[in-house]
């Protein structure tokens, strides 16, 4: 079995003093995919650069304490690539990715935009970029043999379900038409919402929750971040957990680890 955990870890020193590390030891992932690092790799102490029993890679961004990804497996990578070829996003720390046997995993970070600004014209480039990359990356893998999993905040809720407020966020960065339109588009090029078919009829299950008001205390939340696979790893899905704290006190992130079990 193949068992991935994705979650945004909203600064991964901040996130380590709250309890980081004692749910990673604690983790029977094989491939742990962070987003928001927010850190140089040399800020890092060794402990949480590299725990004892994993191997990392991270890409940090040019703009100190902002986005960064990473990936950490159990398994030595064969290959690791940061970026995916557009020129604006290679030092953006937003995309990283590693070949394991049988499968390239990647960490995404996808921009969060601001309607209006140039924070939503950003992300609509990086959209427009990055779309073409996956698809060149599934027939690529597929020629080896390969599947591919993007695991990630990708900063788009797809569906009414996957929001809980749905219908006051209809004109709000995260839930524009044309966002939707584009996961949608991004679901017919041969790639799988491996959460949303484990759990087809749900809300939900939501995996960010604002830390402003009472949002976590009533599942006021957001299915922001996913496993999105090609056909046969999303078919050999078994299952899919957010990992939502017990308590508001016991949240290390205001993201929830998005855990997948793949079978053999």
């Amino acid at each position: 079995m193949l068992t991935v955990s994705t979650v945004n870890v909203n600064g991964l020193r901040a996130a380590a003093k709250k309890g980081y590390l004692s749910w990673l030891a604690a983790s029977a992932a094989d491939v742990v995919c962070l987003q928001e690092v927010r850190a140089e790799p040399s800020e890092l102490s060794a402990e949480l650069h590299s725990p004892p029993g994993w191997h990392a890679v991270y890409a940090p961004s040019s703009l100190k304490g902002r986005a960064g990804v990473g990936i950490v497996s159990r398994a030595e990578p064969t290959s690791v690539r940061v970026g995916f070829g557009a020129s604006e996003f290679e030092s953006s720390g937003r995309y990283v990715e590693i070949e394991l046997p049988g499968v390239v995993v990647a960490s995404l970070y996808l921009p969060s935009g601001d309607v209006g600004t140039e924070k939503q014209d950003e992300k609509d480039r990086f959209m427009a970029a990055f779309l073409p990359y996956l698809v060149s990356l599934r027939e690529k893998a597929a020629v080896s043999g390969r599947e591919v999993l993007v695991c990630g905040d990708w900063n788009i809720a797809h569906q009414q379900a996957d929001l809980k407020n749905w219908r006051t966020n209809q004109k709000e960065a995260g839930f524009l038409p044309y966002e939707r339109e584009w996961m949608t588009s991004v679901f017919a090029s041969g790639y799988n919402d491996v959460v949303r078919s484990l759990h087809p009829d749900v809300a939900g299950p939501y995996s960010w929750w604002s830390y402003r008001g009472k949002a976590f205390d009533n599942d006021s939340g957001w299915r922001i971040d996913y496993h999105v696979a090609t056909d046969g790893l999303a078919g050999r899905a078994t299952s899919a957990v957010v990992e939502r704290a017990a308590t508001y006190e016991e949240r290390w992130s205001d993201h929830a680890p998005v855990t997948v079990v793949y079978s053999d």
